[in-house]
């Protein structure tokens, strides 16, 4: 009589193909994460710039030994160059005014 050998090689064959699929769609994910995170460090460098130009304004009026249209020229120029948008050109000049 025969005795008919299982196959072990077969099941690890099986086995290691299951293995070697998970972590290709475990390599996908880290790829896309990666993507994302540049993706995200990206927009915040670019958006950090526009930022700082917002905050200009306030030192510009915070000077104190220029005269009121010294200072209103340079909220203009500020307005002209694009730091201020008009919206706050108009609250700086509000309140240097009331000050």
């Amino acid at each position: 009589m025969f005795v008919r050998r299982r196959r072990p090689l077969m099941g690890a064959a099986m086995m290691g193909g299951a293995v070697m699929a998970g972590r290709a769609s475990q390599r996908a994910q880290y790829r896309e994460q990666d993507q994302e995170q540049r993706l995200q460090d990206l927009e915040t460098q670019q958006a950090a710039p526009a930022a700082p130009p917002a905050q200009a304004a306030p030192a510009a009026t915070a000077e104190g030994g220029s005269s009121m249209v010294e200072q209103l020229q340079q909220l203009a120029q500020l307005r002209d160059s694009g730091v201020l948008s008009p919206e706050e050109f108009e609250a700086a000049k509000a309140k240097l005014i009331g000050s």
